[in-house]
């Protein structure tokens, strides 16, 4: 239903260029995926004693370098696919590279942000006396979900107008 609400937000744009629309299963996976991950490791790290609160400038720092390490890795294939695959068929339309690096900036930017609320959340929790356990996957995996919708149509409102918007 949120995920519904933020495309709905966003109808003028997805009608102006609906090649955005083959991409946003990629770009929510890609962002459920790493903040899962990155919740899962640091629920575990937290039931073994590994890291505390005051650990929490050290997990940034860490999960800032993965996502951005990981984030450029998928948006670069993510962009080289878009390029190569419209050199095959021209599906993209003839502002694919645009709409290459919309996808690759925005799978820079979703699994960094994915990663950051999945090792943020369950400290964050636990700080304020609840159970880190319920920032577990399908949380963190919603909550990235739907920011990452607004943050795919914010980089392409950036980079397509003019040109598609």
């Amino acid at each position: 239903m949120l995920t519904a609400t933020a495309m709905a937000f966003f109808e003028d744009e997805i009608a102006k260029a609906v090649v955005l629309v083959l991409f946003i299963p990629l770009i929510i996976s890609s962002g459920g995926n790493s903040g899962s991950q990155a919740s899962t490791l640091i629920i575990r790290a937290m039931a073994l004693g590994e890291i505390h609160f005051e650990d929490w400038w050290r997990v940034m720092k860490r999960e800032i370098l993965s996502g951005l390490v990981l984030g450029s890795m998928l948006g670069i294939i993510g962009f080289l696919r878009i390029v190569i695959w419209n050199s095959i068929t021209p599906i993209y339309g003839e502002h694919y590279v645009l709409v290459g690096l919309t996808v690759g900036l925005t799978l820079l930017f979703i699994v960094l942000w994915g990663t950051l609320c999945g090792s943020m959340l369950p400290i964050l929790l636990k700080k304020l006396g609840f159970d880190p356990a319920t920032s577990s996957a399908p949380f963190v995996a919603t909550l990235v979900d739907v920011t990452g919708l607004v943050i795919y149509f914010l980089v392409a409102s950036l980079l397509l107008s003019g040109t598609l918007l």
